[in-house]
């Protein structure tokens, strides 16, 4: 355990238990592309060994959209941080109005995610940053999506704004830059102002990690 986990999680050790391969207990035996337009849908029939060592056979649709990145900007000074906000059309299909508060995201695009993640960043607030740390890694939706985020955090100040942001216009984009106080921001999660899972995450990390007296306490390690 590093330095920057042990003052994460603690001194204790934790007791992990490995996850095995599950290489050899997969058997693929046939995949359809259901859809190739914005990305990509296909259905894959497999055999997949069962844990009492029986042979199932199996079929799942995948939505294939790249690996992705995301972060949230804050300044601990001031107690505040960076988010957006923009329509989200399966979230207005959903019941919701469509307007998704969210922190900056975007996929990778072949690029590293942290290259990938300063250029979102700025194109979408306006905010450049030079210095961004990775916190975790997560896979938001697996039962059918296969996107895995990587997860960010960077400092900012009055000087880092640099542009207006609003996002790519080609693409559809058409956001709104918001500047909260870290508690307004833990408020609207709990009102439900606050939706979006990766802004959620990202949000209580740095009000543990960042923004709390114990948060302050803990040492930096690059």
């Amino acid at each position: 355990m590093t330095l920057h986990e042990t003052a994460r999680y603690g001194s204790g050790m934790m007791n992990f238990v490995q996850t095995p391969s599950m290489k050899d207990r997969v058997r693929i035996k046939k995949v359809e592309t259901l859809s190739d337009d914005w990305y990509v849908l296909k259905k894959t029939t497999f055999d997949l060994q069962r844990s009492d060592g029986t042979w199932q056979q199996q079929s799942r649709e995948t939505y294939d959209r790249g690996n992705g990145a995301t972060i949230l900007l804050y300044n601990l000074e001031r107690r505040t941080v960076v988010l957006t906000r923009q329509f989200r059309f399966p979230a207005f299909m959903n019941g919701h109005s469509g307007l998704l508060i969210e922190t900056a995201a975007g996929l990778l695009d072949k690029a590293s995610p942290e290259e990938r993640i300063k250029a979102e960043v700025e194109e979408e607030t306006g905010y450049r940053v030079e210095h961004v740390r990775k916190i975790f890694e997560a896979f938001m939706s697996p039962g059918s999506v296969t996107e895995k985020l990587y997860f960010f955090l960077a400092e900012y100040d009055s000087g880092s704004r640099v542009a207006a942001g609003g996002g790519n216009f080609v693409e559809g984009e058409d956001i709104e830059v918001l500047e909260l106080s870290i508690e307004d921001a833990m408020a609207a999660i709990e009102r439900g102002d606050i939706a979006d899972g990766k802004t959620i995450m990202l949000l209580q990390d740095a009000f543990i990690h960042v923004f709390s007296e114990a948060g302050r306490a803990i040492p930096t390690v690059c």
